[in-house]
This record gives C-alpha cells, structure tokens and sequence, in this order.
C-alpha cells in the first residue's frame, strides 16, 4: 500500500519521542571515532513543511513539537539537530528520520534509505541530495540485502505505517532474523500504541525469549485530534546505546508532565 503520507501527521508527540531517542542514540554512537552505517525501512520525505495545508488540517505539530520543543534542555542533541535543520531550511520546517541522521552523522558514515511512495522517494532524494543511497525499494527487502552493512557498527531503523496490518506479525520474525545475520547492529523499531491494543502481540512476542534485554520505551499522551486512535508512542531497540535508557527514563517524565498540563 503506497497511500501513507507522513506530511499529515509530521512533527506529532510520536515524532517527539522517536526522534529525541533516535538523536541520543546517534549522537553517542558518533561521539566514538569508527564509521557508522545507518539504515532505514520507510523514510518518508525527509523534511516536512509544516504550513503545508496536509500539515495544519490535522494540527498534529502543535500537538507535538510546538507544545513540546520547550520542554527539553536547551543541549539536547534533539533541539540542536532541530535548530540546525530550521536555520538549514525555515523556521517552520521538521525533519523527518533520514534528515534527524544526516544531521548527527559524520559525513564518511554510510547512509541507506528505502522509500517506495513515488512522490515521497522523489522528495526524499532531492532534499537529500548526494548525502545518502535511496532505494525505491521495499524496506524489509533492503534491510536483509544490506545487513550486516559495511561498516558493521551502525543503527537500523525500522518505521512502516502500519496500514499493513500483517506488520505487527511478521515483525518479530523479520527482526530476529536481522539480528541473527548482524548481532552488533543497534535495530530500532518505532510502533504505534493504539485504542485497539493492535501492537501488544507484536510487543510481547519481541519481549519474549529473543530479546529479552532490549530496551522496550512507551509514551502515552492524549489523542491530537478527534477520532485519531493513536493513544501512545513505542520504542523497541536492541543494542541500545549505554545511557539510552535514561534518556528514555527523562522522555518518560517529559510526556507525564504534558499529559498532566
């Protein structure tokens, strides 16, 4: 299914917390001197307007990044990748994942971006330029040609819509299978909390026997808008980087203190 369009919902309180945990990772794995590689499944754009009309008829943003921008320590390695990509291109602009990488890797680490939406793949490799291979490829096909990647260090993350409902099974098998061929990768996968509880399978039987060290992160904060069924945000990464879990202790009070406002 290629009708997903992330522009509608770019800058949402799901966006905040991926993207804050996705900056930490990648901002202490290139704090050490060897290559990464960074990999990832379903990349969108890579950079949202978000005065675009599919952008302020949800209202997600101010939801999201607007309310919340505030709330971080003015260091975060988020608000400074945000503050850069702002001067880079508008005050009113919100980088997706690929663009939240480009801006906390070194320029000889190895970027890999799958995007099967034609309209997305060609803005994905205009506003990317020469910085990154883009594939008009299905994600899950790229992941398993490329790991383990070369560099071997590096992160992978894994993003789909989930207008595939098939997803939620065939994740943790297609995760331990990755895992297998390239068990140093840091393997990221993002999911939705839903009203339905439709990721809660998929959760525990990644929770189960293959991996039960990896860090497991959920936020919930109230639905952006009426009817929306998203109640919630999910982080899922093996190999976490060291400190990643106060990080994710820190966006937990975060989320809190809003959801209390």
């Amino acid at each position: 299914m290629l009708s997903y369009q992330h522009l509608y919902h770019a800058g949402n309180p799901a966006d905040v917390h991926k993207h804050a945990l996705m900056a930490a990772m990648l901002d202490h794995m290139a704090a050490k001197p060897k290559k990464l590689s960074y990999i990832e499944t379903h990349s969108g754009r890579g950079l949202y307007d978000l005065t675009a009309p599919e952008a302020v008829k949800t209202g997600e943003a101010a939801a999201g990044i607007t309310r919340m921008q505030g709330l971080f320590r003015p260091d975060h390695p988020y608000i400074q990748m945000l503050e850069r990509v702002r001067a880079a291109h508008g005050a009113h602009s919100y980088p997706g994942s690929p663009m939240v990488a480009s801006h906390m890797l070194r320029t000889d680490d190895a970027m890999h971006l799958a995007e099967l939406h034609p309209q997305e793949h060609d803005a994905l490799r205009k506003v990317m330029k020469r910085r990154a291979r883009i594939y008009r490829q299905d994600g899950f096909e790229l992941a398993q040609s490329l790991c383990p990647p070369d560099p071997r260090r590096g992160l992978l993350l894994i993003d789909p819509s989930y207008e595939i409902k098939e997803d939620y099974a065939r994740l943790p098998k297609f995760i331990a299978t990755l895992h297998r061929k390239w068990n140093v990768g840091v393997i990221a996968l993002w999911y939705p909390i839903l009203i339905s509880g439709a990721q809660a399978g998929m959760v525990r039987a990644l929770r189960g026997e293959n991996f039960p060290k990896a860090l497991c992160h959920e936020v919930r904060f109230p639905p952006v808008r009426d009817g929306h069924r998203m109640i919630g945000s999910g982080m899922f990464v093996i190999n976490a980087p060291f400190g990643l879990e106060d990080e994710a202790k820190m966006l937990s009070r975060l989320f809190q203190g809003m959801s209390g406002a």
